[in-house]
């Protein structure tokens, strides 16, 4: 593709596979995630490194790998040989390489302050009870052009972004204009709505 018009860049990446997996049944008798162990693997840091595109201080950082059904990414983290393997929410992981093991609670979950779900950002995340993450929801979910009123859901969305910008960077356009676009199709209304405060 040689356009660099946003728009069709986002539509071209509309036909990119969005290589989902189908969701997995959780059991209570998983062993717990080593934390500490998969922070500390220099193989699982640089892998999950390289699955995030980080636009700099304060913008949301989309995570460019696997898609979860909740938006969120996901990413084979660990070691076989170690017995360490799994496959684990990105966020969570970027939250224990950034602050250590240690800061995440036990039974906490890491909440995105921006409310998209695929963000890599360290600074749009915070610790928290899961009843803090879902009241979070409820206060922002019906504001106009925010990331939870998508039309396409979370999952929708993390992977229009994720397309655009793998897109976006295979043809050398403009990733900004790419990620607006994306975001804007989500919005069919065109409706806006700033914060109150």
């Amino acid at each position: 593709m040689t356009s660099t018009d946003p728009t069709a860049l986002f539509e071209a990446a509309q036909q990119e596979p969005p290589h989902a997996r189908p969701a997995q049944a959780m059991t209570t008798d998983q062993a717990p995630v080593p934390w500490a162990a998969l922070a500390a693997d220099a193989a699982t840091v640089e892998r999950y490194r390289a699955k995030v595109y980080d636009r700099g201080p304060g913008a949301c950082w989309y995570f460019l790998g696997a898609i979860s059904s909740s938006g969120h990414g996901k990413l084979r983290a660990g070691s076989r040989k170690a017995g360490t393997s799994r496959v684990v929410t990105a966020h969570v992981l970027g939250y224990v390489i950034a602050h250590g093991a240690d800061a995440l609670a036990q039974g906490h979950v890491v909440r995105h302050t921006c409310d998209e779900a695929s963000c890599q950002q360290p600074d749009h995340w915070a610790a928290g009870e899961r009843l803090d993450n879902i009241r979070d929801y409820y206060a922002r979910a019906h504001r106009a052009a925010h990331a939870l009123s998508d039309v396409r859901g979370p999952a929708g969305r993390a992977v229009a972004i994720r397309n655009a910008i793998r897109t976006a960077l295979a043809t050398g356009a403009d990733v900004e204009a790419a990620i607006t676009a994306a975001i804007a199709a989500g919005n069919p209304s065109g409706a806006s709505q700033g914060t109150l405060f």
